[in-house]
């Protein structure tokens, strides 16, 4: 199994309980929104993810800092749940337990997240309209886009939707010649 396998498969449990604290009390906006904040806060500090990773500090340092943090950003029900990780040694895997929880946020809401890697930045109106028609191809609510510029693309996109991949890059279809006329030369 992966490594990315196997935090899913210790993550699920956790972002499980609490989406369904969350459904329960009717916090699931709110939870979203301040994972999305934790998340965000996460990934713009090495230094805090080595810290409430490291097994050599205390629970209770971790959690102190964690309260100075997000006191009065985060709901209580985010904090209580922030230290029962701490609590059960499983912090280092908040960030593999964000991403479960908005996966079955967006399978309640409908929503497909859709990760786009694209030549060049696109403009409003082609995002709207790409929405519109992978909202009509995966028959979803809503489409999430998450854009990601790769200019080694040359030109075009690819769309990844779970294990679907849709590739309309030139750089793709120069695979593809390619791999067609290594097979056509033998």
């Amino acid at each position: 199994m992966s490594r990315s396998g196997s935090l899913a498969k210790a993550s699920l449990p956790y972002a499980e309980a609490l989406f369904e604290s969350s459904q329960f009390i009717q916090l699931i906006e709110k939870t979203n929104q301040d994972l999305l904040l934790i998340s965000e806060t996460l990934s713009k500090s090495d230094s805090l993810k080595l810290f409430l990773s490291n097994p050599l500090v205390a629970s209770e340092t971790k959690k102190k800092v964690l309260q100075k943090l997000f006191l009065d950003q985060v709901s209580s029900h985010v904090l209580n749940f922030l230290s029962i990780l701490v609590d059960r040694r499983r912090i280092s895997l908040l960030n593999s337990i964000i991403d479960c929880y908005l996966t079955l946020v967006y399978k309640l809401k409908l929503t497909t997240v859709a990760n786009i890697y694209t030549a060049a930045v696109l403009t409003d109106l082609q995002q709207k309209s790409l929405e519109k028609k992978l909202q009509d191809m995966t028959n979803s609510k809503e489409i999430k886009l998450v854009i990601q510029v790769n200019p080694e693309l040359i030109g075009g996109f690819v769309i990844k939707i779970g294990s679907k991949i849709i590739d309309m890059s030139i750089y793709g279809q120069l695979n593809q010649m390619t791999s067609y006329l290594n097979v056509a030369s033998l």
